[in-house]
């Protein structure tokens, strides 16, 4: 059912775009403006890991430098049946973690070190499971579509005021203002709706890889927190990136669900005991082999 939401509000981006070319510049406006946002977002594409990585000054650890974290990785990438990810550290006291890479074969996942100091084994095992099924969901394929749709409707809109547009259509000044206005807000909203999507979506599969709800569950709790108590000056300097980890790092954050990159972590929460009951499981203390 996700898949399908997920699908849908792609298709409707896709529309929104498309509506708005017509609307402002006709066919050849909507093929400018769509191959500069290519452009642009394609070196995102191929760069973003690394950009990214570097923004929250990650460094790469291996079995000898993080021995724990390191292995929970790999064994959780062998339960997902996919290739070792290349495991990244960032010195931040706040508990969170994201994924990046433009596939599978090219993925890395990073924590920072306050989740591995606040976080048990079990728990941590349970995030880096919903890391590595973001990598298995192509989630970040998915969203460099989303953010370069978003990106170009933007620019069509600016497009059309600053370079006359407005004397090609029917919609007059006026009309376009408010097209400038309300659309990259649409593009904005149905771009934050996907992410939401995709994050149920990784928690239960990441539920299945681990194989413990739970694990997650009590994760996001402490993570929730966490982010809520602990700066993330990196994330505040680079706001566009929230919605890459699993809970959302920026104080700021505190809006309308409408206006989330995440669902609601009471709702997540929820949704993993519900799976929990499913496979008949209570609250496992057990150690995270």
């Amino acid at each position: 059912m996700n898949m399908i939401r997920t699908a849908a509000l792609m298709a409707a981006m896709t529309a929104l775009f498309v509506g708005i070319g017509f609307l402002i510049g006709g066919v050849a406006g909507l093929g400018i403006a769509f191959t500069i946002a290519t452009v642009m977002n394609g070196f995102a594409y191929w760069k973003s890991d690394q950009m990214v990585l570097a923004m929250y000054g990650a460094r790469e650890v291996d079995e000898a430098t993080a021995r724990e974290y390191y292995r929970t990785v790999r064994q959780l990438a062998q339960n997902a049946n996919l290739p070792m990810p290349k495991v990244y550290l960032i010195e931040n006291p706040q508990p969170n973690a994201f994924a990046t890479g433009r596939n599978p074969e090219n993925a890395a996942v990073a924590a920072t070190t306050g989740l591995l100091k606040m976080l048990s084994p079990q728990e941590v095992a349970g995030v880096m499971a919903h890391e590595l099924a973001h990598v298995k969901n192509r989630d970040t394929l998915t969203m460099t579509i989303t953010a370069t749709l978003a990106g170009a409707i933007a620019m069509l809109a600016n497009f059309a005021f600053f370079f006359g547009g407005h004397r090609n259509n029917a919609m007059g000044i006026f009309g376009l203002i408010a097209l400038m206005i309300f659309a990259p807000l649409a593009a904005a909203l149905v771009q934050m709706a996907i992410s939401r999507t995709r994050e149920y979506s990784a928690d239960r599969l990441g539920a299945e890889i681990s194989g413990h709800p739970l694990w997650l569950a009590s994760a996001l709790g402490k993570i929730s927190d966490g982010a809520q108590a602990i700066d993330n000056d990196a994330a505040e300097r680079n706001p566009a990136t929230a919605h890459m980890f699993i809970i959302n790092p920026l104080h700021a954050h505190a809006m309308d669900s409408l206006f989330s990159t995440h669902p609601n972590t009471e709702d997540r929460i929820v949704r993993l005991q519900q799976m929990a009951g499913e496979y008949g499981q209570s609250q496992d203390k057990g150690p995270w082999a």
